[in-house]
């Protein structure tokens, strides 16, 4: 176009026509972006509104988990704690081991463990199983000399819902004990067969009495169906009872829901754990055909669980593996039946020589990290830990465990030490033992 400013008409045609053409243009670019926009699937939305509970790209700072302790008037002990991702509650009996067997309830603690989320409350086993697995729970029960734990790990949300079925009235079917007495005597027969196993009986024998609560097999079959109702009755009870749960963010609300949905009166008092004096002494199993010896030196431990545990990783120095347990604390190793007696001695030097500065220091290091690891090795090790700190010390927080660690001094250690070698020592061995010394023989070395 050849156009001067002159030309007022002419010009007013040429704005006309560029913008007919701009309009044009705008229009064909908005539909072409509609329809790239509509292949490609964009939204006006915002992310957050069109995805409701999408996580915050900017977080906050991590919060430490928080715990809260209460005791009920059922004398039930409730424990939570709010940061961990998955739930697990668990409700531990301290008085349903075998360690609370009567004289005539020998194989009862095994075969009350697998009643655990049986008929009971007006439920049937069914539906119990189904209600868990419902939600993608997964129950667990244990039991063993002290106590007994029935639970369950789920989401967070599902904890509270299903918690209360943990605390079931069991209405002891017939079929229900019938099955479990099987699954005691299964379990029973399979033990017999480990060597590890039959070693711990072994010790528990020599250093409580074979025919003590204490140092009689959990793993004893032919419960009768009266002794297992007995057993299950006395000390399968609220009173006393331990129920952690972790990744329970208001304790007060869970609270509220063991006091309206748990059995509001406990069926009975507290039973004091059937406990045993140690006495130290001597068990063996002579097993030739096995080619191999067990060997294992138990003493009197400390009752602090804290120091027990530094005094065990003390008297791990490579030639024995330590072992502990309530009131009791001691090494074991095995070799060649020719090699039982070089067995025997390295034990011996193992326990019998008093922990260094150095040494002390280290097994602080190790005790405090593995209880700390402990805390954050999943929410059923956690819910362990939290029950462990209840019973021992009648609370629980990370940090005070940590500072019950730091607290320990060498001077603790070194009399610790020798209030364990004053006890008298325990011999258990099983396999070719035929060349492992008599108690008495290795318990002159300690004096």
């Amino acid at each position: 176009l050849n156009l001067t400013a002159a030309d007022d008409s002419t010009s007013i045609d040429v704005v006309c026509v560029l913008a007919t053409i701009i309009t044009m243009l705008s229009r064909q670019v908005a539909t072409a972006g509609a329809r790239v926009g509509a292949a490609r699937g964009f939204s006006v939305l915002t992310a957050a509104e069109e995805f409701p509970g999408l996580p915050s790209t900017s977080p906050g700072e991590k919060k430490g988990s928080v715990a809260s302790v209460t005791t009920l008037p059922s004398g039930l002990t409730v424990v939570t704690e709010n940061a961990s991702l998955t739930s697990t509650v668990s409700l531990t009996f301290p008085n349903a081991g075998s360690s609370s067997e009567g004289s005539s309830e020998a194989g009862a603690a095994i075969a009350s463990r697998y009643l655990s989320f049986k008929s009971g409350s007006g439920l049937s086993s069914a539906l119990i199983v189904r209600n868990i697995e419902d939600v993608g729970a997964t129950p667990f029960s244990s039991a063993g000399r002290r106590g007994a734990t029935v639970g369950f790990t789920a989401a967070r949300e599902n904890a509270a819902f299903i918690a209360p079925l943990l605390a079931t009235e069991c209405s002891f079917e017939k079929w229900d004990v019938k099955e479990a007495q099987q699954l005691a005597a299964a379990e029973a027969a399979d033990a017999t067969s480990n060597a590890q196993v039959s070693l711990s009986d072994q010790i528990y024998a020599a250093a409580f009495g074979a025919q003590s609560a204490m140092g009689r097999s959990y793993y004893t079959a032919g419960a009768s169906r009266a002794a297992i109702v007995a057993f299950y009755e006395r000390n399968y009870i609220l009173n006393g009872a331990v129920l952690a749960a972790t990744g329970i963010a208001d304790h007060e609300a869970f609270l509220r829901m063991v006091e309206e949905e748990f059995p509001s009166s406990a069926p009975g008092a507290a039973v004091s754990e059937g406990g045993a004096a140690y006495m130290g002494g001597e068990a063996r199993v002579a097993a030739p055909s096995t080619g191999y010896a067990h060997v294992a030196l138990a003493f009197e431990g400390p009752t602090s669980a804290p120091l027990m545990n530094v005094m065990k990783h003390c008297l791990n120095n490579g030639s024995a593996m330590p072992f502990a347990a309530p009131g009791i604390i001691g090494v074991y190793g095995g070799s060649e039946p020719s090699g039982a007696s070089s067995t025997v001695d390295a034990l011996s030097n193992a326990v019998g020589s008093a922990p260094s500065a150095d040494i002390v220091a280290q097994a602080k290091a190790a005790a405090k990290t593995e209880a700390l690891t402990a805390l954050d090795s999943g929410s059923q090790s956690l819910a362990d830990a939290m029950t462990a700190s209840v019973l021992d010390s009648c609370g629980f927080s990370a940090k005070a465990l940590a500072e019950s660690y730091d607290a320990i001094t060498a001077d603790e250690v070194a009399k610790a030490h020798a209030a364990m070698l004053k006890s008298k020592v325990s011999l258990a061995a099983v396999g070719d033992i035929t060349d492992v010394p008599y108690q008495a023989t290795i318990a002159s070395r300690f004096g």
